[in-house]
């Protein structure tokens, strides 16, 4: 199966919820790799790459626990990196 990468910026409630860290538990639960980080703008960045199936799954997932506190998902494709090689928080 090809290998597709999502970069996502949510905005809304996102950070001092728990965010990162659900969706690192989250991302884990499925067959992606990639990153979830805060911004100094108060969004929250995030990387997924896998399986389009699973990066789907992933962010309904996401989206669905932290349904109250995300405003916007603003994703856009981007290039596959084979350094990802898990789904991690960094800062």
């Amino acid at each position: 199966m090809s290998q597709t990468a999502k970069h996502i910026v949510f905005s809304g409630q996102v950070q001092g919820v728990g965010f990162r860290y659900k969706a690192r538990e989250i991302a884990q639960q499925y067959d992606v790799t990639g990153f979830v980080r805060n911004q100094p703008d108060g969004t929250v960045e995030m990387l997924l790459q896998g399986p389009q199936d699973q990066i789907e799954a992933c962010l309904r997932e996401i989206r669905d626990s932290f349904a109250g506190h995300i405003r916007t998902a603003e994703m856009e494709a981007t290039p596959y990196s084979a350094r990802h090689t898990d789904f991690r928080i960094t800062f």
